[in-house]
């Protein structure tokens, strides 16, 4: 249908139409088109639109190629130089999850839960951060209470490679630990770069220390991996799954999370959560795996 549209407006006068470099007139209708997508900004828009001059007339899809071309040129130094001034609070964006949650494993109980992801975008620096925080109490008493900070700088080396490093802390007594703390450096690859679907990998090695609640420590070297993938079923819809392991001479954990998330309005969307963790040796009385089912909202800025 939108082929059908070109090709009919490909074989209209071009009086008044716009002449490029090499005299080829583009149709009024398909400048007038390419015209509202640029002033709208949508990358997707504007690839649709010279897609389909390109395949009604090919003469004038070029020098609607070449358009699109100096429009994304154009934006690209437009956001460089946007980045080069911009500030340390500035460039930020997140997510913010506030929800409830169910666990099995070392507690079985129903208590709330919190989530913050900031990103920060730079040149060659891209910086996150991650808080997080599980809390139950009943009847005077304390029955699930899980903390999380994590900070990943990474210096991008091209659009897909980058170097990272990793500094998290961990606090979780009814998985049998007090503190955990674990740093790691490696090479991460974004192997998926496309409108619907993200992939990224990262690989390296790692450093943890741990403080047991039954009063041991572990110092050991680890290696680290993870994965993530986001992906669009469609406008309104995503789910994405996250990964991660520290592999260790003594105790290795193993953690998953697989989320789907439905649009609500604007920037508030519904999410539901499945979390695996997986803990090789826990501390006597424990067992190895806990799993917690989230259901939040949250809000995207």
């Amino acid at each position: 249908m939108i082929l059908a549209v070109f090709l009919a407006a490909s074989s209209l006068p071009n009086d008044g139409a716009t002449v490029e470099a090499d005299q080829v007139r583009i149709p009024p209708p398909i400048r007038a088109m390419l015209d509202a997508a640029i002033a709208s900004g949508n990358e997707g828009e504007v690839s649709t639109i010279v897609k389909y001059a390109r395949a009604a007339d090919p003469a004038s899809g070029d020098a609607v190629l070449r358009i699109a071309e100096e429009w994304r040129a154009v934006r690209a130094k437009d956001r460089e130089a946007r980045i080069v001034r911009a500030g340390w609070t500035d460039l930020w964006t997140g997510r913010a999850e506030v929800g409830g949650f169910i666990t099995t494993g070392n507690s079985s109980t129903a208590g709330v839960t919190g989530i913050l992801d900031l990103t920060r975008e730079g040149l060659d620096w891209r910086h996150k951060l991650r808080g997080q925080a599980d809390f139950q109490r009943s009847l005077g008493i304390t029955t699930r209470e899980h903390y999380l900070a994590a900070y990943e700088p990474n210096w991008k080396i091209d659009s897909r490679q980058y170097v990272y490093g990793a500094l998290q802390y961990e606090s979780d007594r009814f998985f049998g630990y007090s503190d955990r703390y674990s740093a790691s450096a490696g090479a991460g690859y974004s192997a998926v770069q496309t409108r619907a679907l993200t992939l990224n990998l990262e690989l390296g090695p790692a450093f943890r220390h741990t403080q047991f609640t039954d009063s041991t420590v572990e110092s050991s070297i680890a290696a680290r991996g993870s994965v993530d993938l986001d992906l669009k079923l469609s406008p309104g819809l995503s789910v994405s799954q996250d990964a991660s392991a520290y592999l260790q001479r003594f105790n290795s954990t193993v953690s998953s999370t697989t989320a789907l998330a439905a649009k609500l309005v604007g920037p508030l969307s519904a999410q539901v959560s499945y979390t695996v963790q997986y803990e090789s040796e826990p501390p006597i009385g424990r067992v190895s795996t806990d799993t917690t089912s989230r259901a939040s909202l949250v809000y995207t800025f």
